[in-house]
């Protein structure tokens, strides 16, 4: 086997978007996650929202976003007029 070729095995922190901190071994010291066993719904027996990454907000960002860049268009369109 060649050495020198793996990544360091290092303590590892896992921390969840909850507060939940898990400690464990990784090639990386800290993960992030959006959800652990600690605050999902499955394990908790309770039902929530989950909202990952902001999708809703940035559907809502580019669903404005489009509307002003139409309302801007029109406005030039009857001013060429």
């Amino acid at each position: 086997m060649k050495a020198d070729i793996h990544p360091k095995y290092v303590e590892a922190e896992i921390r969840c978007a909850c507060g939940n901190v898990i400690k464990t071994r990784s090639t990386k010291p800290v993960i992030i996650v959006g959800i652990c066993n600690a605050c999902h719904p499955f394990f908790t027996g309770t039902q929530k929202f989950v909202d990952t990454a902001g999708r809703v907000d940035k559907f809502q960002q580019r669903a404005a976003k489009t509307l002003a860049a139409q309302t801007a268009f029109e406005a030039s369109k009857k001013k060429k007029k």
